[in-house]
């Protein structure tokens, strides 16, 4: 049966019985890879800019979402940032509950398109919109290259 034919007889379909092993491997790209690197070796993070539209991405991108320029160039993302949206999670990703909830937050940084969804480290009843926040990263030599290197997001300290 080919993808224009229909069928109203079931029968007609096939099925195999079993199952598919389904493994996927997700790669960081080449700006992602930029990102990773400067976070694990200099502690800190990287847009993209388009040096066209003078807009910048995070998480950076290969491509302006504006103009489609190729995106060459990075600039450091700001230390300090802001708290978008804020949630709780009170199952981790398996459905097991919690002892305590987590805070996650989208975090957005000035002048940068885009932004962070990660942990923020304060307690439930203190997390909100407009927190100013910046990232506690591992210690230098545990950071590996990945998202994780960011413990979380902790209020700034005025």
């Amino acid at each position: 049966m080919t993808f224009l034919e229909r069928t109203t007889d079931a029968r007609r379909f096939r099925q195999w019985e079993g199952n598919v092993e389904a493994d996927y491997i997700y790669t960081s790209g080449v700006a992602g890879e930029r990102f990773f690197v400067a976070l694990r070796d200099d502690g800190k993070m990287l847009a993209s800019r388009c040096t066209a539209c003078g807009l910048d991405y995070l998480p950076p991108r290969l491509f302006c979402e504006d103009c489609f320029l190729e995106l060459t160039e990075f600039v450091d993302v700001p230390p300090e940032g802001r708290v978008a949206a804020v949630t709780m999670a009170h199952l981790d990703r398996r459905g097991t509950p919690l002892s305590r909830p987590q805070v996650w937050a989208l975090v957005t940084f000035e002048g940068i398109r885009g932004g962070l969804v990660h942990r923020l480290l304060v307690p439930p009843a203190k997390a909100r919109v407009g927190l100013a926040v910046r990232a506690k990263l591992k210690a230098r030599g545990d950071r590996v290259g990945a998202i994780t290197d960011i413990e979380g997001f902790e209020p700034v300290r005025s």
